[in-house]
């Protein structure tokens, strides 16, 4: 096994079972004026018929269940039915800083001050959905660097156990009053969304 590829393993075994234990708490967080995740759930299937007050961004993956399980020594590292093995992600993020299946969806978000944003996870990896003053690296140095983003965003390394958002999980997105707000995701950084306050 290459020097690289053990790095790269063992970093992320570290990251999934940190995560793993924090989505294990609190799997689908809210922090937002919703009083309970039901009430989140309804928001956003609702926004995904395209009535109510809601947005929604999914964070969308395709991690292939068995080569990453495998690869990062974790029963539960994707729980996805997705078909990118782990080495053709790390083949992906080595040529192009990025792996596209790996994003928000959409990308850009046309949204009223009064409606509420919510990021639903829509793969079977854990994600973040992490507002930031400006894009940036996230928590894994392996990932970091090997998307461009050698340097961290700093508010993502001050997330806390309810900033992971495990699969089908539901995030309520903090809001400011800026016109324009970067959103990222703290494992992968290159998944990103810019919301524009109308």
């Amino acid at each position: 096994m290459s020097s690289l590829r053990f790095v790269a393993l063992s970093t992320l075994a570290m990251l999934i079972a940190a995560c793993s234990d924090a989505s294990s708490r609190s799997p689908a967080a809210s922090t937002g004026p919703l009083d309970d995740r039901s009430q989140a759930g309804d928001a956003a299937q609702a926004s995904d018929r395209g009535d109510g007050d809601a947005r929604v961004v999914r964070m969308r993956d395709a991690c292939d269940p068995a080569t990453f399980d495998a690869a990062l020594h974790d029963p539960n590292a994707c729980t996805g039915n997705g078909h990118v093995t782990f080495d053709r992600f790390i083949a992906e993020l080595t040529k192009t800083q990025q792996a596209p299946q790996w994003r928000f969806d959409p990308a850009v978000v046309e949204l009223d001050p009064h409606r509420a944003l919510f990021a639903v996870n829509r793969g079977g990896e854990v994600h973040t959905f992490t507002r930031v003053a400006k894009f940036g690296g996230g928590i894994v140095p392996l990932l970091n660097n090997l998307s461009g983003n050698a340097t961290p965003a700093p508010e993502c390394l001050a997330l806390e156990s309810d900033d992971f958002v495990a699969p089908g999980g539901t995030y309520t997105a903090e809001l400011s009053t800026d016109r324009l707000q970067h959103f990222q995701c703290c494992i992968h950084p290159w998944m990103r969304a810019d919301v524009r306050m109308r």
